[in-house]
């Protein structure tokens, strides 16, 4: 058993431990798998999380899947069985792991605003800069990773409040508008989206960078004063108290001070193509998300393109009324998505994904599946 100082013990079990594997279909990932060996050789490797594990460490794994294609449900199986070893992740809190789910959403937009199309969405601003421990102030704290070049100093980048109260108007960066300020906020907790143009174009964007405050849930925020009971706490739930309280809309979403900005992905241009809208959007990892397949995870623990098994026997209505057993890679990270056993589950694109996405919050169980040829190091 490894034991880490950030609260959690991986604990070595078997194949035969995970409770629902013998029943998983894992064969969709190796085309994910494919994508993020040319990311990590060809373009950059995944940084490394504190849990100590590399790209490299995950390289083999991803060679060893580049000429496979399984046969059936079970060699898929029998590849990661082959290739990988399974570790419980154990909280010393004792506290199970959590899982919520997060979805692209397709907004209505326009190219130019008008008294209809008012809210848009930026590009990020040439004043924002990566933060690290040599040029973060002292007065900031180590959490932002994002903050303002201003005239020679650097200082927290403005917040929701003053961006929405006109902070970058002027400046050209507003890739599109749309007709309401609360999707453009859902679009911001979601990290990605298609935009469909009044003209029929569909375009797509995805997370370029963010002002660098820390995510504060307006879920939470409405438990807490009594607005909406924990136990019926969800997007569809949020959506309507704010739909119901418009003029307290402002109020509650600048609790949330983060502020995201997005780059068009380059098929923007002209328009998706049909290809295009079948793959998922490309998150944090550098390759397209897969429905039912892909995690975010948290980035500061975790490296991305690993495998893990999730099992959350309260969570129904993602498989037809049978409880979520699956392989996934980590693929995506969320400022919301923090601890050693979190996860946001990608369920796809568009209304019927964002349903599903919505109502997704249960306690579930996290292994981690680690090659064998570094395995050793966590036992």
């Amino acid at each position: 058993m490894s034991d880490h100082a950030s609260g959690f013990v991986l604990q070595a079990i078997s194949f035969d431990d995970l409770e629902g594997w013998k029943d998983d279909d894992p064969s969709g990932l190796f085309e994910v798998m494919r994508g993020c060996r040319r990311q990590i050789t060809d373009v950059k490797p995944y940084r490394t999380g504190s849990l100590g594990l590399s790209a490299d460490d995950l390289l083999p794994l991803l060679l060893a899947a580049e000429d496979f294609t399984p046969s059936s449900p079970a060699s898929a199986r029998a590849f990661f069985e082959t290739h990988c070893r399974p570790f419980l992740i154990r909280r010393k809190d004792g506290n199970s792991g959590f899982v919520t789910a997060f979805y692209e959403p397709e907004i209505e937009v326009s190219a130019q605003p008008d008294e209809t199309f008012r809210f848009p969405f930026y590009r990020r601003p040439d004043d924002l800069i990566d933060l690290d421990d040599a040029n973060r102030p002292a007065e900031l704290d180590r959490s932002y990773a994002f903050g303002r070049l201003h005239e020679g100093r650097v200082s927290a980048y403005p917040d929701r409040r003053a961006i929405d109260r006109g902070f970058l108007e002027g400046r050209g960066l507003e890739i599109a508008w749309a007709k309401s300020k609360v999707d453009v906020f859902f679009v911001h907790v979601q990290g990605a989206a298609r935009l469909r143009y009044n003209d029929g174009r569909i375009g797509r964007i995805t997370y370029a960078a963010k002002a660098g405050h820390a995510f504060s849930a307006v879920g939470k925020l409405l438990i807490d004063r009594g607005e909406i009971d924990r136990a019926d706490i969800s997007m569809q739930t949020i959506r309507a108290w704010l739909a119901r309280n418009p003029e307290r809309v402002d109020e509650v979403l600048w609790h949330n001070r983060s502020y995201i900005f997005f780059r068009e992905t380059p098929s923007q241009a002209t328009g998706l193509r049909t290809a295009d809208l079948q793959a998922g959007p490309i998150a944090a990892a550098k390759v397209p998300l897969l429905a039912g397949r892909s995690l975010a995870v948290d980035r500061m623990i975790h490296t991305f393109g690993f495998p893990f098994f999730i099992r959350a026997e309260s969570l129904t209505h993602l498989d037809h009324g049978r409880p979520f057993r699956r392989l996934m890679l980590a693929l995506d990270t969320g400022s919301a998505i923090v601890g050693p056993a979190r996860g946001d589950i990608f369920t796809g694109s568009g209304d019927v994904a964002g349903e599903s996405a919505g109502t997704v919050r249960n306690d579930a169980d996290f292994a981690i599946l680690i090659p064998r040829a570094v395995a050793g190091r966590f036992d």
